[in-house]
């Protein structure tokens, strides 16, 4: 509590409206994003009393100085556990600007705008503040705490260098400059389709929370843009299995995916989740 305590106290002490205002605001969310994972935790450790020490809900119910009807509640309505994969909140999804040939302004490609649309939208409803960060065509940024890039280490050293960290997975190009993610022991190789054939609309990506700095950084990372939808898309539809299997430990895993143009046909595992010990 200290770091919120003395948050609070320099709200308080702010002499300047403007900045005085900013920062309540600031304090605000933090405290809302707070109380959501503290209903996330508070489900979850009913859910673990009953199923690891065999406690009936009406005996949770009464030490908690609770109704029976008042557990159900929580059950229901408060966020699930896996809401907890991507942090506490709030969190930034940061996608990168590109520099296009003609254009004098760098743009956001269409696919990392539709990836970073719906990961927005289901992280919403996780309950989840999300703030959108525009990576510099640079590529150099600082992650803040609990960003997510949806970006690969071909935009951004940033993301080149989290993935470095990555004991299983890399992600780098090959002889020919094609981008592919290998085993680190050399076992395999997973590449994207439409490096081999015209109009071959699958392709792969790395996703996975790493090591950057003193903290982490959750990438997705198409080996094309298109990739990253794809990955998204799973994520959508199995994060309860991908946070059965990792919980908030460091991990990566590979998704592939089919698309029919920017539409996910299809979206699977190609490479488990493993944790980074």
């Amino acid at each position: 509590m200290g770091d919120q305590e003395d948050m609070f106290e320099r709200v308080q002490r702010e002499a300047d409206p403007v900045r005085q205002a900013r920062l309540a605001g600031e304090l605000i969310t933090l405290y809302q994003q707070r109380s959501v994972e503290l209903a996330r935790l508070r489900r979850e450790a009913i859910n673990r009393a009953a199923e690891e020490k065999s406690i009936s809900f009406s005996a949770i119910a009464s030490e908690l100085g609770l109704t029976r009807g008042r557990i159900s509640q929580i059950r229901q309505t408060a966020p699930p556990a896996e809401r907890a994969l991507f942090g506490v909140g709030p969190l930034t999804v940061a996608v990168p600007l590109r520099l296009v040939s003609k254009r004098s302004l760098p743009v956001i490609s269409s696919e990392d705008s539709l990836a970073a649309e719906k990961l927005t939208q289901m992280l919403s409803d996780y309950a989840f503040q999300v703030h959108q960060f525009r990576i510099p065509p640079d590529g150099n940024w600082q992650p803040p705490d609990e960003a997510i890039a949806i970006c690969g280490p071909k935009t951004s050293k940033v993301t080149a260098d989290a993935i470095a960290s990555d004991p299983f997975l890399s992600f780098e190009p090959d002889d020919n400059d094609r981008w592919l993610i290998r085993e680190r022991d050399g076992s395999r190789t997973y590449s994207s389709a439409m490096d081999a054939a015209e109009h071959q609309w699958s392709d792969v990506a790395y996703v996975g929370r790493v090591a950057y700095g003193r903290s982490d950084l959750f990438v997705i990372a198409g080996v094309h843009a298109l990739g990253s939808v794809g990955a998204v898309d799973y994520l959508i539809k199995n994060l309860a299995d991908v946070y059965s299997a990792v919980g908030t430990k460091r991990f990566s895993m590979v998704v592939g995916s089919d698309h029919d143009g920017e539409q996910v046909v299809r979206s699977n595992l190609v490479c488990p989740p493993r944790v980074h010990e």
